[in-house]
C-alpha cells in the first residue's frame, strides 16, 4: 500500500457515519443526557440495555456489538501473551511515548483540549490504560467482556466531539480536515501499536516478530471497533512504518497546547511516583523515547537523569536474561509487571471505573488555529521519509 498526499488529504475529510449520525440524532433530540445516565450502567457485554435508551442509541449498540468477522483469534490470542509478557513495558510506552507523540501534532492537542474531560490528564490516561488493560483480558469478545462497550462508548465520545466543533464553527474543516478524521484516527493506532513497539525496541525489551505483529493486529481489529475505514489502515508493519512517517512529517510540530498537555502529564507521574527524588526521571524518559526534537518542542526539560536513563536498556536486558534462566525469576517479573500495571492504574483512575461519557460541552475557550517463544527478534522496519 503506497501512501501519497492525495491519499492522506482524502482521509482528512472522512469521518465516522454511523457515529456520527447517532450522535447527531441524541444532540438534536435532548437525549444526551439520558445516554450517559443510562450507559453508566451498561459496561459488560451482552448486558440487557436498560428502559428508557433511545432508539438511536439501541440501534448502534446493536450494530457495533460484535468483533468484524475477520478476526483471526489466533492472532489475538498471540497478541494478549505478549501483553502479558510486556505490559509494564508496554504501560511506560503508552505514558511516556504514545502519549507526547499526540501532543506533538498541535492540531491534536488542540483537540484534546478542546474538551472539559479531556482536560484532565489523569482521566485521559486513565482511560486509555483502562481501555488496554480491557483490550488483553481472555474474554474481551465474549460475553462478560467490558472491552466491547468501551469501545462503543469512544466511538461515540469521538463522533461528539466532531458534532461540537462543526456545530459551533469553530473548526477549519478545509484546512485541517473533519476532527478525529480517518487520517487522525489511523494515526492514533500508530501511536498506540506501531510507536509502542519502537519505544520496547529502543528500551532494549527483546520481541519476536511473531509477537510484534501480533500486538500490532490486535489495535488493527481495535482500529475496527473504533469505526476507522479498514480499507485505509496499514496491514503490515512495514505498511505502517510508510504511514507513520508520513503523518509526522506532515503534522508534528510545536504548539502551546501540546506543551501545556505534556507539562500536566509530567506533573501527573510525578505525584505517582514516590517522594521527589526520582521525579525528574518522568521528563528524562519521555525526552528519551520521542527524541530531543519533539522533547524541545513539547518543553520537556531537560534534567540530570537525560544521562542515566540511557542505561535503563542495559538494566533490561539484565531482568530479562534473569526472566530466561530461571522460571522463578519469570514469574516474580511477571507478577511485578502486572502489580505495578495495577498500580499505575489505580493511581490514575482514583480507584473509579472509568465510563467514557459523551461530553455536552466543550471548553468554551477553545479555538482552533491552523498552526511468545524467543525465536526471530524484531526489529523496527527502516525510516521511509528522511
Amino acid at each position: 500500500m503506497t501512501r501519497t498526499e492525495a491519499s492522506m488529504d482524502a482521509l482528512r475529510q472522512a469521518g465516522d457515519e454511523l457515529a456520527d449520525a447517532t450522535v447527531a440524532t441524541l444532540f438534536e433530540r435532548g437525549q444526551v443526557g439520558t445516554f450517559n445516565t443510562l450507559m453508566r450502567y451498561v459496561s459488560t457485554a451482552g448486558a440487557p440495555l436498560p428502559d428508557g435508551l433511545p432508539d438511536v442509541a439501541r440501534e448502534y449498540l446493536e450494530a457495533t456489538r460484535v468483533p468484524p468477522p475477520w478476526v483471526d483469534w489466533s492472532e489475538m490470542e498471540k497478541a494478549r501473551l505478549f501483553f502479558i509478557d510486556n505490559n509494564v513495558h508496554i504501560s511506560t510506552a503508552l505514558s511516556f511515548a504514545s502519549m507526547p507523540a499526540c501532543y506533538v501534532v498541535p492540531h491534536v492537542a488542540k483537540l484534546l483540549s478542546a474538551s472539559h474531560g479531556l482536560n484532565y490528564p489523569s482521566k485521559r490516561m486513565a482511560e486509555t490504560g483502562q481501555f488496554t488493560v480491557y483490550l488483553m483480558q481472555p474474554d474481551a469478545f465474549e460475553a462478560g467482556s467490558r472491552f466491547i462497550p468501551a469501545a462503543q462508548k469512544v466511538r461515540l465520545l469521538h463522533a461528539s466531539i466532531r458534532h461540537h466543533l462543526a456545530r459551533e464553527n469553530q473548526w477549519d474543516s478545509a484546512a485541517l480536515g473533519v476532527p478525529i478524521c480517518q487520517e487522525d484516527m489511523i494515526g492514533g493506532q500508530m501511536f498506540f501499536s506501531l510507536l509502542v513497539l519502537d519505544s520496547l525496541h529502543r528500551l532494549g525489551i527483546h520481541m519476536t516478530q511473531e509477537g510484534a505483529e501480533a500486538y500490532y493486529y490486535a489495535w488493527r481489529v481495535v482500529g475496527a471497533m473504533l469505526g476507522v475505514d479498514q480499507d485505509a489502515v496499514p496491514k503490515t508493519l512495514d505498511e505502517a512504518r510508510q504511514f507513520l512517517d508520513l503523518y509526522m512529517v506532515r503534522h508534528m510540530g510545536p504548539s502551546e497546547d501540546g506543551a501545556h498537555l505534556t507539562r500536566q502529564l509530567i506533573d501527573l507521574y510525578e505525584e505517582v511516583v514516590p517522594g521527589t527524588f526520582f521525579d525528574p526521571i518522568v521528563s528524562a524518559l519521555i525526552r528519551y523515547l520521542v527524541g530531543d526534537t519533539c522533547a524541545d518542542w513539547l518543553d520537556v526539560p531537560h534534567t540530570p537523569w537525560d544521562t542515566v536513563v540511557k542505561a535503563v536498556p542495559h538494566l533490561l536486558g539484565v531482568l530479562e536474561t534473569l526472566e530466561d534462566r530461571s522460571p522463578l525469576g519469570a514469574w516474580a517479573l511477571d507478577r511485578l509487571g502486572h502489580l505495578t500495571t495495577v498500580l499505575e492504574l489505580s493511581s490514575l483512575t482514583r480507584g473509579r471505573v472509568m465510563h467514557y461519557a459523551i461530553p455536552e460541552q466543550l471548553k468554551k475557550d477553545y479555538g482552533v488555529s491552523n498552526a511468545v517463544p524467543r525465536t526471530r527478534r524484531w526489529t523496527p522496519p527502516a525510516a521511509t521519509v528522511s
